[in-house]
Order: C-alpha cells, then sequence, then structure tokens
C-alpha cells in the first residue's frame, strides 16, 4: 500500500494536537501531586492540632492531680458527703478525658509506670502500698505511682559465734 502525504496543513495540526494532549497531560499529573500535597499538609496540620490540645490537656491535668491527691486525703480523714460526691465528678470528668488510676497493690513492681519510694517488708518485688497513685492518659502515662514495694520476708536474725541459746 501507498502511504498517502497528508497536506502541510494537516501535519502541523497533529503536532499541534500532541503538544496540547503533552501539555494537558502534564498539568494534569502537577495537580494531581498538588492535590496530594494539599491533603498530606492537611492531614499533617491536623495530627499536630490533636497533639496540642493532648499536651495541653496533658499539662493542665499534671497540674490538677496534687489537688485530686489532697482532696482523697482529705476524704480519708473526715468522710463528708458533699466532699465524696465532687470526688465522684471529678473523677468522670478525668476519665472522660481517658485518665485512667493505675492499679498497683499487690502487682509486680513495674519500673516503667512506678517509683518505688520505700522498700519495706512483704513478699518480694511486690506492691505493698500505694503513697501517692499513678495515672495514664489514653494508655500512655501521665504520672507513675510512688509505691512501697515488698524487699523479702524479714528474715530471723543471724546469730553469733559468741551467743549462747
Amino acid at each position: 500500500m501507498k502511504q498517502q502525504k497528508q497536506p502541510v496543513g494537516e501535519e502541523t495540526q497533529n503536532k499541534a494536537l500532541e503538544e496540547a494532549m503533552a501539555t494537558a497531560e502534564n498539568w494534569k499529573n502537577k495537580y494531581i501531586r498538588a492535590l496530594a500535597d494539599y491533603q498530606n499538609l492537611e492531614k499533617r496540620t491536623n495530627e499536630e492540632k490533636q497533639e496540642v490540645r493532648l499536651y495541653a490537656t496533658r499539662l493542665f491535668l499534671e497540674k490538677l492531680l496534687p489537688v485530686v491527691d489532697n482532696l482523697e486525703r482529705a476524704q480519708g480523714h473526715i468522710q463528708d458527703e458533699g466532699l465524696s460526691l465532687v470526688l465522684q465528678e471529678l473523677h468522670a470528668v478525668l476519665a472522660s478525658h481517658g485518665v485512667e488510676k493505675i492499679d498497683c497493690i499487690g502487682k509486680v513492681f513495674d519500673p516503667y509506670a512506678m517509683e518505688c519510694i520505700e522498700v519495706v517488708e512483704g513478699k518480694k518485688d511486690t506492691v505493698i502500698a500505694v503513697v501517692i497513685p499513678g495515672y495514664t492518659m489514653h494508655g500512655k502515662l501521665l504520672r507513675e505511682a510512688k509505691v512501697n514495694v515488698g524487699g523479702g520476708e524479714k528474715s530471723p536474725p543471724a546469730k553469733n559465734e559468741g551467743d549462747i541459746s
């Protein structure tokens, strides 16, 4: 088959059409990249906002927890019904922000969530008493618990060689 020569005008039109399609494809790719960049920026900005909110809440709660401790100590001494209701409400507010008290009594000492204040008589490496309760916020440590840990049962005093028994 013989290939027909295209008229010069049609050849330039095809060339212009190819250039226009290449330009359109180039702009389409730039648009897709710009859209992806914008979506990533929006996602990162939202994550940063959430982190700032969490950080501000954390700072506030760290200052509020000693007040909660003092109210609980006062409740232990005066047994007031009004104070008890206030503490219940305060604990509900803390729980609504994902704050939970760390359960320590009778558990094995965890140095990542607890600070040993004193080693006392009791089962070795077991928390015997909580001096200051610890808290977590959304599963992350907010404040470590200050606890008394058992150092093992008290052993009988060693006998000296000169003792007569």
